[in-house]
């Protein structure tokens, strides 16, 4: 037992990097919007923001875990302006009603947080693949509804949540949104989304330069969250040992994020792509300017503006 321990502490805090929390600024009179924000990533993010005085809108689709989040960040941090709304990626519909709702009761927005995703297959009501639209289409359509908002409240800051899976992301413009063909389409699926990530931050950087919005795409680490429930059965019994072992948690992953959402100074990396050690160039794909005008134009179609 005192070998396997040794061997546990050594790899877990031997061979993970794992950030050490950061002082944060006063958002006291800030309002964020944390996608996804009822568990993993989400939740930390919603928490640490919430003790630094923030008010925070958690937007996830369960009402019943999104208001037992809010709850208890209200309890832990003593800040009673964490409010839950609904949210449902997956469906466009469910965006514009929530950006509709959120516009009529919340006069400002500085920070926000594009962090909800999956890693399962399938098809959307909208008739997408089901990570493409949630992990990036939805997310677009998102935050092209509240830009005017982050623009008038400005400086603001938009994060996406992306992943070094993107290195292994293939985006055909002419064929956005349709689910890939082969063995492994659903991680080859989740990948292409995450490279959206990247190139969404990158090419919304550039188009709201001078306005005091910028964007930040990050990979938060390797973190053991909900997004592995939905691996294939045959892999979770060496999948979910590892993640236990090695990965980093919520807390930890979300300490990026948090950087990019607060940190004084990034304002000149905006569109950059950041991990736990700052900002790192993202594999040639994600550094490609013409593929992310092609994005974005093509998001803007399958969406309808």
């Amino acid at each position: 037992v005192g070998l396997l321990l040794a061997v546990y502490t050594l790899l877990r805090y031997g061979l993970c990097s794992a950030p050490r929390p950061r002082a944060r600024p006063e958002l006291r009179g800030r309002t964020a919007i944390v996608t996804g924000g009822s568990s993993g990533i989400g939740a930390a993010t919603a928490l640490e923001l919430a003790r630094c005085g923030a008010r925070v809108i958690l937007a996830t689709r369960s009402a019943r875990r999104g208001e037992a989040a809010a709850s208890r960040i209200r309890r832990e941090t003593g800040n009673n302006q964490v409010l839950f709304m609904h949210l449902d990626l997956a469906s466009l519909r469910s965006v514009r009603a929530f950006a509709s709702t959120f516009l009529r009761q919340e006069p400002q927005l500085h920070i926000l947080i594009n962090n909800a995703g999956v890693s399962a297959g399938g098809t959307t009501e909208d008739g997408f693949s089901l990570p493409f639209q949630v992990n990036h289409l939805g997310h677009f359509l998102l935050t092209q509804l509240l830009l005017e908002r982050l623009r008038s409240c400005a400086p603001s800051r938009v994060v996406i949540v992306a992943s070094s899976a993107h290195c292994a992301g293939r985006l055909r413009p002419e064929s956005l949104g349709r689910p890939p063909s082969g063995l492994f389409s659903t991680f080859q699926d989740y990948c292409d989304s995450k490279l959206a990530n990247v190139l969404h931050a990158r090419e919304l950087a550039t188009r709201e330069q001078g306005t005091q919005v910028t964007c930040y795409a990050v990979h938060p680490g390797f973190v053991n969250t909900s997004l592995f429930r939905h691996a294939p059965l045959w892999l979770k019994p060496l999948l979910l040992p590892l993640a236990w072992l090695l990965f980093l948690d919520a807390s930890e992953g979300a300490q990026v994020v948090l950087d990019c959402a607060t940190q004084d100074g990034l304002e000149p990396l905006s569109g950059r792509y950041f991990t736990d050690c700052g900002p790192r160039l993202p594999w040639a794909a994600g550094r490609d300017d013409r593929l992310a005008r092609a994005l974005w134009e093509g998001s803007e179609r399958l969406v309808g503006l």
